[in-house]
C-alpha cells in the first residue's frame, strides 16, 4: 500500500453513525483508508467501537475517535455533531447509517415502537443533518444517508421500517434542494448485503439471492465503496440514491 502523505492539517473528517459493526464499521474503515479522519458514533457497542477505533489509530495515530450518543434522544443530536467537529476543527462528511430494524405487525404497533423506528431511521438523520450543516457548508462537504431498496418496495411485516426509509429517501432529495450549492446530499440503498440479526432460514436467503441479477449476495464493502464514491468522486451529484443490490430491485 502506498504511503499516505496527506498533511494532517488538511485531512477531511467524517462522522459515521452506528459505526461499531456491520455496514457502519465497513464504511468507517473505507473512509479511514481513503485518508479521512473518522468519528465513530455508537449507542451501546462501546467495546466494539473502541476496538475499531484503536485499530485505526494504530494504523494512523490520532485519526479516529469514538463518541457515544443515543440518537433517540433529541438532546443528544446537536452535541454529537459539535463534539465531532471539535475533534479536528472541521467536519466534511456526515454518514447517517445507524438504523433500527425489526418486524412489526400493524395491529401490534405502539407509539413507542413508532418513535423508535421513525426516530433512528428518519428523525435522527434529519436533526443530525441540521446540526452538521453549518460545519459542512464551510468545507463544501456532503451528507450520505444509508436508505434501503425497501423504501420503494415495502418489506413484508416491516411497515414502519419501510415507511421510515421512504421518508429518508425524500429527506435526501429535499435536503439536496435546501442545502445546495455548498452541501451535496445523496443516499445509498443496499439490497442483499448482510442478513438481519434475527433468524432467517436458508430457504429465504436463497430466494432473496435468486432474485438478484448477479445471483449472489453482496458485501458490506460494496456499500462502503458507494459511500466513498459519493463523498469523494461525485462532485456534480446531489439528490441521488445509488442502489447497490445486484439488480434485485429491478426484478419483479
Amino acid at each position: 500500500m502506498a504511503k499516505d502523505t496527506t498533511p494532517k492539517a488538511v485531512r477531511k473528517v467524517a462522522i459515521i453513525t452506528g459505526a461499531a459493526h456491520r455496514i457502519g464499521a465497513s464504511i468507517t474503515q473505507k473512509l479511514h483508508q481513503s485518508g479521512m479522519n473518522v468519528v465513530l458514533h455508537y449507542r451501546h457497542s462501546h467495546q466494539e467501537a473502541q476496538c475499531l477505533c484503536d485499530d485505526l489509530n494504530a494504523i494512523r495515530p490520532h485519526s479516529a475517535a469514538a463518541l457515544q450518543a443515543d440518537l433517540h434522544h433529541q438532546e443528544s443530536l446537536s452535541p454529537l455533531i459539535e463534539k465531532s467537529q471539535r475533534q479536528w476543527g472541521r467536519l466534511d462528511l456526515l454518514v447517517n447509517n445507524a438504523s433500527s430494524f425489526y418486524p412489526t405487525e400493524v395491529a401490534d404497533v405502539t407509539e413507542e415502537i413508532w418513535n423508535e423506528l421513525l426516530g433512528s431511521n428518519l428523525k435522527a438523520p434529519f436533526f443530525l443533518s441540521q446540526a452538521a450543516a453549518p460545519h459542512l457548508k464551510k468545507q463544501r462537504g456532503s451528507i450520505v444517508n444509508i436508505v434501503d431498496i425497501h423504501a420503494e418496495r415495502p418489506l413484508k411485516n416491516h411497515p414502519l421500517y419501510s415507511i421510515a426509509k421512504a421518508g429518508l429517501v425524500m429527506m435526501t432529495k429535499s435536503l439536496a434542494c435546501e442545502l445546495g450549492p455548498e452541501i451535496r446530499v445523496n443516499g445509498v440503498a443496499p439490497g442483499a448485503i448482510l442478513w438481519p440479526d434475527h433468524d432467517m432460514d436458508d430457504e429465504t436467503r436463497a430466494r432473496i439471492i435468486s432474485r438478484t441479477f448477479l445471483q449472489r449476495q453482496g458485501e458490506a464493502d460494496n456499500i462502503a465503496e458507494a459511500v466513498l464514491f459519493l463523498a469523494r468522486s461525485a462532485p456534480y451529484t446531489t439528490g441521488h440514491i445509488l442502489t447497490v443490490d445486484g439488480g434485485r430491485s429491478l426484478n419483479s
